[in-house]
Parts: structure tokens; C-alpha cells; sequence
């Protein structure tokens, strides 16, 4: 099976966890996740097979969004409730600071990585180091909250939804916004509502998964590898360059045609980095196979292959 997978993953399996359990049910080895969600956090999980593995980066730096209960007046040293209580204290805030303060994290951030997370330092994962009880120095990284939306607050939880970008903690982003209210806070639970266009509502558990399967059924639920890329105009390969296409070599402007059929080298398109052609292109054979993205070399006049999906 080549294509993308929107999986539930349910809180006590890892992202890892889902892979393995994925080859087990479907019988193939090309498997990998999207981005890493902690055990007890749940939600989506955009699963890539076969061919589609090789965009499993491109999915990972998409914005995410999220839904958290923030429990305030506890510090723990996971910034979850799984962690050692370090601290307790008494909610003294009233609600509209509380509000206020959560607010103010919308925007750009300098986020302190936790020690318990899957960030190597010196080769090591954080979460090895701290579970021997060391603690090392970790950069802060930029990070965006583009939108949150308070749901529910009541004492001592607020319940939120969180818009953000890749490599944001929410668990930190609990731990950051007890700090500001001055009496502490973590993540009492986690569910990640999106992934780019992949939503929850759609998501299927493992269990769903393996009924399809046995059904038959399953392939019409994969979401096809390029339709991540419908922002990129589609052209077709000319018959007469197949032995080009299929070897991976660039595209001459009179190989390709726009899918309505006009010769690339007629089309006014936006401003590419040749000013006349767009800059990326999704490809596919005369059969309307998908072969992959293509990027405009003004010196050369040509089409590249940037990332090839299929290659007989």
C-alpha cells in the first residue's frame, strides 16, 4: 500500500508503538509516523506507507493543533501529571488574570525543551538522562502559538485549544503559563486535534484499521501522496519522454503538458524563478500516474526532479 494513513493513536501506545503494530496488520515494512506524541497524550497520527514514507519530514514541520487540560497549583518534573510532584501551591488568581496570562503566549516564543523528550544532547536522548536523575543545559527554541482558544476554566483547570507550530511542548507550554500566574502548572491530559488537513473526526484506531483490512476495504481510506501538494500546478509527462521519466532525468519544457493540455512552454504562469514557468511542479505519466515534484531551472530551461514517488 503506497499513501497516508489518518490513525487514532490511543493514549498508552507510543508513536513507535502504532508503526510496529501497523506492519503486523497490514504485512509491509515501509511504514513511518509523522511526529512523535507522547504515551498518555491521544489523537491524530498521520501514518505514512510504502511510497508516501518519504514525506513524513514535510508533515512533521506542519502547524498542529491541539486540545490540553492545564492543571494549575502542581509542578511536576515531566510538566505532566505522569511525573514527580516537585511543588504544590494554592490558585490564588482570579479567572480574568488567569485568562490574560494564557492569552499572552499567543504569538512567538522562546520555548526551554523538557528534559523528558526525545531531543538528543551529546548523542544521548533527554529522556535517558533523565531518568538517571541528570539534568543538562538544552537551548531555547523559537517557537509560534498561532491561535488559543479557552474552552472551559474551572479551578484549577483550564481547558484550552492550542494552534502551533512544529517542535512546540504543550506540556511546556502548561508548565510556562503556571509559571506566569505564579502558582505553577502542568498537563493533565492531550489530544492533538489536527495535523495540517488530517482531523480527528476523520482518525480510525488500530482496531478499525485491522477491520477495514479484513474487509477489504481499507485502500479507499488512504489518502493519496499528492494530494499534499494541490498548491503545485499538475502537468503530464508526453509519451515520447517516458524512458526520461521513469529514469529520474529532468524534463524538457516540450515533454510536459498542463493537464488541460496545453504545452507547458504556452502557459503564463505566476512569478517562478523563471518569471514565466511556476517554480514547482507535480508531474504524473500520460497514464495519470503520479511520478513526483519537479522544480524550474531557469539556466538549463528544464524541469528537476525534487522528490520522485514512483519510479518503475
Amino acid at each position: 500500500m503506497d499513501g497516508l494513513l489518518n490513525v487514532y493513536k490511543e493514549r498508552g501506545f507510543t508513536s513507535h508503538d502504532v508503526v510496529a503494530k501497523l506492519r503486523g496488520i497490514l504485512k509491509q515494512k515501509k511504514i513511518g509516523h509523522t511526529g512523535t506524541l507522547d504515551p498518555e497524550a491521544e489523537g491524530v497520527l498521520p501514518v505514512c506507507l510504502g511510497k508516501a514514507t518519504k514525506v513524513c519530514g514535510l508533515l512533521t514541520e506542519k502547524d498542529k493543533e491541539y486540545r490540553a487540560v492545564l492543571l494549575l497549583g502542581i509542578t511536576t518534573d515531566t510538566q505532566d501529571t505522569t511525573g514527580k510532584i516537585q511543588k504544590e501551591c494554592e490558585v490564588e488568581a482570579e479567572e480574568a488574570a488567569i485568562k490574560e496570562a494564557v492569552m499572552s503566549f499567543v504569538g512567538e516564543y522562546e520555548q526551554l525543551p523538557p528534559m523528558y523528550s526525545a531531543l538528543k544532547v551529546g548523542g544521548k536522548k533527554l529522556y535517558e538522562l533523565a531518568r538517571q536523575g541528570k539534568e543538562v543545559e538544552r537551548k531555547k527554541r523559537q517557537v509560534q502559538i498561532h491561535r488559543i482558544v479557552i474552552e472551559k476554566v474551572e479551578l484549577p483547570r483550564v481547558t484550552m485549544t492550542v494552534n502551533c507550530s512544529r517542535g512546540t511542548y504543550i506540556r511546556t507550554l502548561c508548565h510556562d503559563i503556571g509559571n506566569r500566574i505564579g502558582c505553577g502548572g502542568c498537563m493533565e491530559s492531550l489530544v492533538r486535534i489536527s495535523v495540517s488537513d488530517f482531523h480527528i473526526k476523520d482518525a480510525m484506531t488500530l482496531k478499525q484499521i485491522e477491520s477495514l483490512r479484513d474487509e477489504g476495504a481499507l485502500e479507499r481510506f488512504l489518502t493519496p501522496v499528492d494530494t499534499l501538494f494541490l498548491s503545485y500546478p499538475a502537468y503530464r509527462a508526453k509519451e515520447t519522454a517516458g524512458k526520461r521519466l521513469y529514469n529520474g532525468n529532468p524534463m524538457k519544457l516540450g515533454e510536459l503538458a498542463q493537464e488541460a493540455g496545453q504545452d507547458i512552454e504556452g502557459k503564463e504562469a505566476g512569478k517562478g524563478k523563471g518569471g514565466d514557468f511556476p517554480e514547482k511542479i507535480r508531474v504524473y505519466d500520460w497514464g495519470g500516474n503520479f511520478i513526483g515534484i519537479y522544480s524550474y531551472e531557469e539556466k538549463g530551461n528544464f524541469y528537476h526532479p525534487e522528490t520522485l514517488f514512483f519510479i518503475l
